[in-house]
């Protein structure tokens, strides 16, 4: 379509009433009912999709990008990975640390890193983990007493991560099902780009 033929538009409006997400107060399905209220094999439709448990990820791909090379061969899968990331919780522009933090959350960890980062860095992780390399000490210190290890064992746990952070398609899928298996019975994660 054209440039402002309403793509984007029908894009959001998608993600917003399949979610059948809270708008203004409303769900909405709502402000859709009295559109449809003469049409009712489409209003049974809706109230039928609205039904089924889910959440939405709607991004523009060009937008997200800006961080990766477009150049690069899996440039579209690392924006997908990106934008799962960030949905997570984890810290989607570094993709070796937001699988450090999926592998602490996937061990349980997760919430005793942050806050064992946050006694020694005195400040949250979601706060250092944009400075990372600059809390290395803290990482290594936060990340040793929730394993267990003697700080002097553990050395740039992050540095291990970047040296071991490879995407692949592979991965991402098992990630998404995974998200997927930890919600409710017939749940769907339904991307928008």
């Amino acid at each position: 379509g054209f440039f402002g033929s309403g793509k984007s538009h029908l894009l959001k409006m998608l993600a917003l009433v399949l979610e059948n997400r809270d708008v203004d107060g409303s769900p909405a399905l709502s402000f859709f009912e009295d559109k449809l209220a003469d049409n009712t094999i489409a209003l049974a439709d809706l109230r039928k999709a609205v039904a089924i448990p889910s959440r939405s990820i709607l991004f523009n791909i060009d937008q997200k990008a800006d961080v990766i090379s477009k150049g690069e061969v899996d440039a579209i899968l690392r924006v997908f990975q990106k934008v799962l990331d960030e949905f997570c919780g984890y810290y989607g522009k570094v993709g070796h640390i937001a699988r450090f933090e999926r592998d602490l959350e996937a061990r349980g960890i997760l919430a005793d890193f942050k806050s064992a980062f946050e006694t020694h860095a005195e400040k949250p992780w979601e706060s250092g983990r944009e400075h990372a390399p600059l809390e290395k000490r803290h990482i290594d210190a936060a990340y040793a007493q929730i394993s267990g290890q003697a700080s002097s064992g553990v050395k740039d746990v992050l540095q291990e991560y970047r040296a071991d952070h490879a995407v692949s398609i592979e991965d991402f899928a098992n990630q998404v099902k995974a998200y997927i298996d930890s919600q409710e019975k017939g749940f769907r994660l339904n991307f928008f780009i």
